[in-house]
């Protein structure tokens, strides 16, 4: 009982909340201290006191990495929280609070999936692309921008071409469209950008399953046009490997908790440097 305090304690603070958040929408990365200060516009040593509380609440870990300070979010300890709230408020009344646990059926019409990536010129495209080619009726693919850019990255659309995909349909498209009355309930959401998911952003309808995919920008490849192709082919193929397995789940027979244990661990896949 007395960690659950600390927690709720922890959590009671608006800016120590926002870190936390972040840093779920961030799993599994681990974030440097830096990056979570600019993120959230705080000075290093207010960052620092509320990186201090969470971790002695539990809530968070502390790695390092050279002189670097790295935090990821503990979930097994945000579960545990979440789970004692439930059991605790709820007391048995399923009408009240959903059991995560029940096993969700297919929607009629497939699954719909949503990459977010901060400009959905190339990441984000190709994410789309990739899914619909391997995803035969199962899904729905669509992408989105926090800040889209005027037009998809030439390099990105020249390699899809190349790879078979159909770009016609294939532009950037502002996030907030999706979360329309009459657009698209989303199943999943995956950002593909670290800034996109630094990003607090509304709620979507429906409560989809999220997860981060972090990919590096290929846009902002330098060298010769070779070597930013390459670079382009290189998140191209961490996206389709990713995908690849993501499509090959067996989505209907898993419970929410296990569809979101699945996205997280394909996050873990290596991806190029």
């Amino acid at each position: 009982m007395e960690m659950i305090l600390d927690q709720l304690s922890a959590l009671a603070h608006p800016q120590r909340l926002a870190l936390f958040r972040l840093l779920m929408r961030r799993y599994p990365d681990a974030v440097p201290a830096g990056e979570l200060g600019e993120a959230l516009a705080v000075r290093q040593n207010t960052l620092s006191a509320y990186l201090s509380t969470l971790r002695q609440a539990g809530l968070i870990d502390q790695t390092r990495q050279g002189r670097s300070l790295l935090y990821s979010a503990r979930t097994a300890e945000a579960g545990a929280l979440v789970s004692y709230l439930v059991e605790d408020c709820c007391r048995g009344r399923a009408d009240r609070c959903a059991d995560l646990s029940v096993r969700a059926p297919a929607p009629a019409g497939g699954y719909n999936v949503l990459f977010l990536c901060t400009g959905n010129s190339a990441r984000s495209l190709m994410a789309e692309a990739i899914l619909r080619e391997e995803a035969g009726d199962r899904f729905t693919a669509f992408s989105a921008g926090t800040r889209p850019r005027e037009q998809a990255h030439p390099m990105a659309l020249d390699l899809l071409r190349k790879g078979g995909h159909d770009v016609s349909a294939l532009h950037p498209k502002d996030a907030a469209i999706f979360r329309e009355v009459d657009a698209p309930r989303m199943d999943f959401v995956i950002s593909v950008c670290d800034r996109a998911a630094n990003e607090d952003c509304p709620a979507w309808p429906g409560h989809p399953v999220a997860a981060h995919w972090g990919m590096p920008d290929s846009v902002l490849a330098q060298g010769t046009e070779a070597e930013r192709h390459l670079a382009f082919r290189e998140v191209h193929e961490g996206l389709r490997r990713r995908i690849f397995a993501f499509a090959a789940l067996p989505l209907d027979t898993l419970d929410r908790l296990s569809r979101q244990h699945h996205l997280d661990t394909l996050a873990k896949e290596p991806v190029p440097a």
